[in-house]
């Protein structure tokens, strides 16, 4: 197991890796692209495998021996990567479908998972420059262009208004049950990617409901973020997500939220019934 130091000098590192991805990505970004559909029907860009092909390069040299999972090479079986006890988890490109929009939510997400839990993660955001990142035990940041880190908290619910973070792409009739569901005034900020996560972690939002299916990629790195910040990601019965413990890379699904004194269990069945 790393210890607090190793993690945290690993992250300046990783952080440059999530900055030159960015900038891959921006590159096709101000082009008029091409989008090819996968077999799963998601699009892929010439920016998604750019991102790929640096981050992979650039992980294989700073620690070579450790094996690296992204969603543009995630055909590994499971019968291999069961062996893994420390691995990089990496979304080259998360919010392909914003990205294609134009609308600038999308991110560049890098986890370092040990033992099945996300022990470090980034979230870069290629057209604002802000970057969030957090490792185990050391606390979660944002940094803004030209600026200096800002650590970052969850907020305690408020009694009276609940923000609810919500999927641009992917909102759905459970998302709608959940919020009606709620006996208190809510807002719903809708925005892509792992963005949701982060608006938890900031203290912007107090719930991010998922109904919907993601991958371990979606979610891993801004998982360890919205932790270190004081918050949870958890299954439909409050427990964390662990990574890579099956031959299936999807995920359940799961809440994001910052505070665990409300009963959020509640809720959950009145959406799902």
């Amino acid at each position: 197991m790393l210890d607090v130091d190793e993690l945290k000098k690993l992250l300046e590192d990783i952080d440059q890796v999530a900055i030159l991805a960015g900038e891959r990505i921006m590159e096709v970004y101000a082009t008029h692209f091409e989008v090819e559909q996968k077999a799963d029907k998601s699009p892929l860009t010439m920016a998604d495998m750019a991102a790929h092909n640096l981050i992979v390069e650039k992980l294989q040299k700073i620690t070579p021996d450790w094996p690296i999972l992204s969603e543009e090479s995630a055909k590994i079986p499971f019968q291999e990567r069961s062996n893994w006890q420390r691995y990089w988890l990496v979304d080259p490109l998360d919010g392909t479908r914003e990205f294609v929009k134009r609308n600038g939510e999308f991110t560049v997400n890098i986890a370092l998972i040990e033992n099945h839990k996300p022990v470090m993660g980034i979230v870069y955001v290629p057209v604002t420059g802000v970057s969030y990142f957090a490792s185990l035990n050391n606390g979660a940041y944002i940094r803004l262009p030209e600026q200096s880190p800002e650590p970052i908290k969850v907020r305690n619910c408020p009694k009276d208004h609940l923000i609810i973070a919500g999927s641009r792409s992917h909102a759905g009739e459970s998302l709608q049950k959940f919020i009606a569901g709620l006996d208190v005034k809510t807002d719903l900020i809708s925005i892509g990617s792992s963005l949701k996560i982060c608006l938890v972690a900031e203290g912007k939002a107090d719930i991010y409901p998922r109904f919907g299916l993601t991958s371990e990629w979606d979610t891993a790195a801004a998982q360890c973020i919205v932790e270190q910040a004081g918050g949870y990601l958890t299954d439909l019965e409050l427990k964390p997500l662990l990574y890579n413990t099956k031959e299936s890379l999807l995920n359940p699904h799961f809440l994001v939220f910052g505070d665990s004194e409300k009963n959020w269990s509640h809720y959950i069945d009145i959406s799902t019934s």
